[in-house]
């Protein structure tokens, strides 16, 4: 693990290109499908904790990933295994302060939940 990256960092990184990660950077939701599925940051992928060890090849040639979890705890442990992963060219950071810290977008599925006020966590 290459340390965490602040949300207004990562954010910055999605503004540079179009709400979207760039090309090298592969930013990884470990939260379970149905948490991923209520909100995401945008241009993230889905592998759940437990699936993490299996499923890491996924990342091969990986020039750069950023963790997520809900509150910033889990997601160091996820780096961790990630960066031992030796397909992983790059640096891999864990998001501080996970989701409960980002002020960015989520992309959701489209609701009416009421209030419309962006309070309910996705997780």
């Amino acid at each position: 693990m290459d340390g965490e990256i602040s949300g207004e960092e990562l954010q910055e990184l999605l503004d540079e290109n179009g709400e979207q990660p760039p090309e090298d950077l592969r930013i990884v939701d470990i939260r379970n499908p149905g948490s991923f599925e209520r909100g995401h940051i945008p241009g993230s992928e889905n592998i759940p904790a437990n699936q993490l060890t299996d499923r890491v090849e996924e990342l091969d040639g990986a020039e750069r990933v950023v963790t997520v979890c809900p509150m910033g705890k889990s997601s160091v442990q996820a780096a961790r295994l990630v960066g031992s992963y030796e397909g992983v060219d790059g640096p891999v950071e864990s998001l501080h302060g996970g989701l409960n810290d980002w002020e960015g977008p989520l992309d959701a599925p489209e609701t009416d939940s009421g209030s419309g006020d962006g309070s309910a966590a996705p997780f």
